[in-house]
């Protein structure tokens, strides 16, 4: 059984699931972070909180360099083994003890408490450890893509096209890439660790209307001139000022629907 959370854009947080009904956050008892404990101790710990009439199993915890933010718990032969981004290594009490919740809970299916959710997203949305995770996926991520000039569409032309119509030929060309699935469901994405547009290699086909892959490229430009906004937890990737600009783009409602066709 191996259950993971991911960074704040995972979607394996799920739900904000909370004991209590009233749909307030209750304070986390900080007090009861023991400053002195490690890791382990510490996932122990919150293990009889979560299970108190079981028997505690050995607890095996390491710090492993990930790409990405992103921890891991396996319960295997009895033994539960907690993989933790190097990042976190280092990480106030009070992080690692809101991981330990979040990963025991969601190792045996249990509801995740808000306020447990809410402090670790809080540490990884600081500025500084966003500039971290940023700098770590640079150095240790590689984007592996099939290059910008495809059989029938070259993207270098398509994204100057877009630039000199809807940016005044002022945006900064990142680094373009056609992808070497051909995706229905990621059709493109905006990679700001990598400065790279990635576009789905389906729309490289002379059957695929040119409308619906200018659309795409022109809404992963638009993340470069918006970028995503992030406030204490909140991680807003398509704010108010992005979704009016992208209604701008011609034939909006038109490549809105051919890209529905596709999926």
């Amino acid at each position: 059984m191996v259950d993971e959370v991911n960074s704040p854009d995972g979607s394996l947080f799920g739900g904000d699931s909370d004991n209590s009904n009233d749909g307030f956050l209750r304070p986390v008892n900080v007090a009861s972070s023991l400053f002195f404990e490690s890791a382990v101790e510490i996932f122990a710990r919150v293990h009889r909180e979560i299970r108190p009439r079981t028997a505690i199993p050995p607890i095996d915890v390491v710090y492993k360099r990930f790409v990405d933010p992103n921890s891991r718990v396996r319960l295997e032969g009895g033994r539960i083994t907690v993989t933790i981004t190097d990042l976190l290594e280092g990480a106030p009490a009070p992080v690692t003890e809101a991981l330990a919740h979040i990963l025991i809970n969601k190792l045996y299916r249990k509801p995740v408490e808000r306020q447990h959710q809410h402090r670790y997203r809080m540490y990884l949305n600081r500025r500084d450890m966003r500039r971290r995770i940023d700098a770590t996926r640079q150095a240790r991520g590689r984007k592996a893509h099939k290059g910008s000039a495809g059989e029938t569409h070259d993207l270098v032309a398509i994204f100057e096209e877009l630039n000199t119509q809807h940016f005044g030929g002022m945006m900064a060309r990142p680094e373009l890439g056609w992808s070497h699935i051909r995706s229905r469901t990621r059709l493109g994405h905006f990679d700001p660790s990598h400065n790279m547009i990635m576009i789905s290699r389906i729309f490289d086909d002379p059957r695929a209307p040119r409308l619906a892959l200018e659309y795409v490229m022109f809404h992963e430009m638009l993340h470069l001139r918006y970028p995503v906004d992030h406030s204490g937890t909140r991680r807003c990737v398509h704010t108010p000022e992005f979704k009016a600009h992208e209604k701008q783009f011609p034939e909006f409602k038109e490549a809105k629907a051919l890209l529905r066709k596709l999926w």
